[in-house]
């Protein structure tokens, strides 16, 4: 790798033309601006100037040398810009959240970016298993998870703090609101899947402590239809064609909840929601009013 050093009275050379003025604006003598110069020209295998006197001219190498030099220490600079300023108002913002989340969270995220218009938001709709990979390997800055267990919330990895719940809901077709749940009402009725499906509805039998959801096979109640985005799974419910799991915000936002029904069990079932970053990884100053608004909207979520 080249010298920097030599690099730079090179730039500078070329800048002032004169050997005298390098000298003096780099606090050399004139020799050692001579002794830099031959050095670089050593290491390239070129002569860089065509030396006339008092004067020089640039060969077609040192042209090319002076380019990559100029370069070089324009990104030095910026980097050195980048260390010491971190303003809370610009930078990229990578985030990352299931698909509920990033339906409820995501217009508030593009208010703050249109206050301040130098901050990019970009948000990530992804499983809990993708996010923790995505924070570890530095594609994304800070993500929401669920179902965080134990062992992850110790892992030297991450950095895990618990920033409220979110309710999870037993969706069906309203034509079923007086019906009493049986295993056999959602085996005839069929699942309307989508990537998180299998996981709501485990936590949902196994937190509502009903006796039948207990004992029911998720295998054994079939699919009649599967939606992966997000805004469009409670459709083929209100339309009567099976019944799904979702978070509680999910409904809120869906613009036809007169032709659901929501059953409605004897405890709650709620999934943890955890703020997750990379230990020991010190986010910019941005991230601190991101955190606080994430934080701000899942306790609003909750109340």
């Amino acid at each position: 790798m080249l010298n920097l050093n030599w690099l730079q009275t090179f730039v500078t050379l070329v800048d002032t033309g004169h050997f005298t003025h390098t000298a003096e604006k780099l606090f050399m003598t004139q020799p050692g601006v001579s002794q830099h110069i031959n050095k670089l020209e050593s290491a390239c295998g070129h002569a860089l100037i065509l030396r006339e006197k008092k004067s020089f001219d640039l060969t077609e190498q040192g042209r090319l040398v002076y380019q990559y030099a100029q370069q070089l220490l324009m990104s030095e600079q910026h980097l050195f810009e980048q260390l010491i300023f971190d303003n809370p108002d610009e930078g990229e913002c990578k985030l990352a959240c299931s698909g509920a989340l990033a339906l409820m969270l995501y217009p508030k995220l593009l208010s703050v970016q249109a206050e301040h218009r130098k901050l990019v938001m970009q948000l990530k709709a992804a499983p809990n298993h993708e996010i923790l990979n995505a924070i570890n390997t530095g594609d994304i800055d800070l993500g929401i998870v669920t179902n965080m267990s134990s062992d992850a919330q110790k892992s030297s990895d991450f950095t895990v703090e618990q920033v409220g719940h979110e309710a999870l809901c037993l969706i069906l077709p309203v034509k079923y609101e007086a019906q009493p749940i049986t295993e056999q009402l959602l085996i005839d009725l069929g699942l309307i899947s989508h990537p998180d499906a299998k996981h709501y509805l485990s936590l949902y039998f196994s937190q509502s402590q009903l006796p039948f959801f207990t004992n029911t096979r998720l295998e054994e109640i079939p699919k009649t239809g599967f939606v992966n985005q997000i805004n469009q799974i409670l459709l083929p419910v209100a339309k009567g064609l099976g019944f799904t799991v979702l978070p509680q915000s999910i409904v809120d936002s869906f613009n036809d909840q007169e032709s659901l029904t929501i059953f409605k069990p004897d405890k709650p079932v709620i999934e943890m929601l955890y703020l997750v970053k990379k230990r020991n990884r010190v986010l910019p100053a941005r991230f601190e009013q991101v955190s606080s608004l994430i934080k701000s909207s899942l306790l609003a979520q909750i109340e």
